[in-house]
C-alpha cells in the first residue's frame, strides 16, 4: 500500500503553529509571517514529503496558477516552438501548462476546453482545429471569465485576443521571388479555406500575380492536406499536364516535401526544372539536397508574445482583445535559387 501523503495539519502539530500559519507560509499569502517561519515550514515539508493538492486549491479559489495550451498537433516543429516559447515566458510568472492536442478534431477540442474548464485553468491558448467551424464553446471560455488568446490560426468572430503572422504577405513575397526568378507557371499547394492562414496565404498568392502580370490557372490551385504523401499524389497530377508547373509553391512544408522527392525520384531537376517553395521554415528544409525554400513563421517569437500577453491580461482584466500580427521572412535556399533574377 502506498504511504500516506503528510497534511498541512501534521506540520503545524510537528511545528506547534496554527495550519492557517503554514498554509499561508506555503502560499506566500501574508507578508505578516515572518522569514524565518516560512523557511521552517518549508524545511518541515520537504522534510515530511508534504505536496499541495493543486487541483483542490484550485477548486477553492476558483482558479489557478496553470494554463491551457490546445494544439493540433505537439509533434510539429511550428507548434512545439510556440509552446517552448508560450512556457518560457509563463514560468517567469510563476504559471505552469497543460498541453493538449485535437488532431485536427472539433470533438477533441471540445473535450480538451471542457477537461482544462474542470481544472480550473487560469486561461487557454489555442490554435483552432481545422474543423472548428463553430464556436460555441470558445465563447463559453470568455463567458466563464477565463483568458482565451488564439494563435496562429484566428477567428475572427470570437472577441478574444491572438497572435498570428502575416500569412498574406509571406505567401505574396514568396510568390514575388519565384515570378521574378522567371516562373510563370506557379502551382499552389493550398488548404481547407475556413481554415485563416491557408485563406490569406491563398490571397497573397493570388494578389502576386495579379501585380506582376501573371495569368490565374485554376488547374495549377489544388488542395491538399499538409502531409508528404498527399503533395506527392498533387505533383503527380500537375505534372501529367500538357503544360506543367515550372514552380510549386505549397502552403505547408510537408507537401512540399513530398512534392519534391517525387520529383527528383522521377528524374526531375530541381531547382532547373521545377521551382519548390514552401511554408513553415521546418528545420528538415534546410538539411534536404536541394535545401528547400520556405517562408519563416516565427514560431517561437509567437509563443514569447503570446505568452507576454496573457500575462498582460492578467495584470488587466478589463482591457480590450489585442490583435498582434508579426512579419514573416522569406528564406531562399537552393530549391528556388538561380544566379541571377530577372528584374
Amino acid at each position: 500500500m502506498s504511504k500516506k501523503k503528510p497534511t498541512i495539519h501534521e506540520i503545524s502539530k510537528a511545528l506547534g503553529i496554527s495550519s492557517a500559519t503554514v498554509s499561508r507560509a506555503l502560499n506566500n499569502s501574508d507578508a505578516r509571517i515572518s522569514n524565518e517561519t516560512r523557511k521552517k515550514v518549508k524545511k518541515m515539508a520537504e522534510k515530511m514529503g508534504y505536496q499541495p493538492n493543486i487541483v483542490a486549491a484550485s477548486l477553492r479559489k476558483g482558479h489557478s496558477n496553470i494554463v491551457g495550451i490546445i494544439v493540433p498537433f505537439a509533434d510539429r516543429f511550428f507548434f512545439s516552438s510556440i509552446i517552448r516559447g508560450v512556457e518560457e515566458e509563463l514560468k517567469k510568472h510563476g504559471y505552469h501548462v497543460i498541453i493538449c492536442q485535437s488532431y485536427e478534431k472539433l470533438e477533441n477540442e471540445k473535450d480538451d476546453i471542457n477537461t482544462l474548464l474542470s481544472a480550473q485553468v487560469a486561461g487557454i491558448l489555442i490554435s483552432p482545429s481545422r474543423e472548428t467551424t463553430e464556436i460555441d464553446h470558445l465563447i463559453d471560455v470568455i463567458e466563464k471569465g477565463k483568458s482565451l488568446i488564439m494563435f496562429d490560426r484566428t477567428i475572427g468572430e470570437i472577441p478574444a485576443s491572438s497572435v498570428s503572422i502575416d500569412d498574406y504577405q509571406g505567401a505574396y513575397d514568396m510568390v514575388t521571388h519565384l515570378i521574378r526568378s522567371g516562373r510563370k507557371r506557379i502551382a499552389l499547394f493550398t488548404g481547407i479555406q475556413n481554415v485563416s492562414v491557408f485563406k490569406d496565404r491563398q490571397r497573397g498568392y493570388m494578389s502576386a500575380l495579379e501585380d506582376h502580370g501573371v495569368e490565374i490557372n485554376e488547374d495549377l490551385i489544388l488542395t491538399v492536406r499538409g502531409f508528404k504523401e498527399t503533395g506527392a499524389e498533387a505533383v503527380e497530377k500537375l505534372m501529367a499536364l500538357n503544360d506543367p508547373p515550372d514552380a510549386i509553391f505549397s502552403l505547408s512544408d510537408f507537401s512540399a516535401l513530398g512534392a519534391m522527392k517525387w520529383l527528383l525520384e522521377h528524374g526531375y531537376r530541381v531547382p532547373e526544372d521545377v521551382f519548390v517553395a514552401g511554408f513553415g521554415n521546418d528545420p528538415v528544409t534546410e538539411l534536404l539536397t536541394p535545401s528547400m525554400s520556405s517562408v519563416d513563421q516565427k514560431s517561437l517569437q509567437m509563443g514569447v508574445a503570446v505568452g507576454k500577453l496573457f500575462i498582460e491580461e492578467m495584470k488587466n482584466k478589463s482591457s480590450e482583445p489585442k490583435k498582434i500580427m508579426l512579419h514573416p521572412e522569406i528564406i531562399i535556399r537552393n530549391s528556388s535559387k538561380i544566379l541571377i533574377e530577372t528584374k
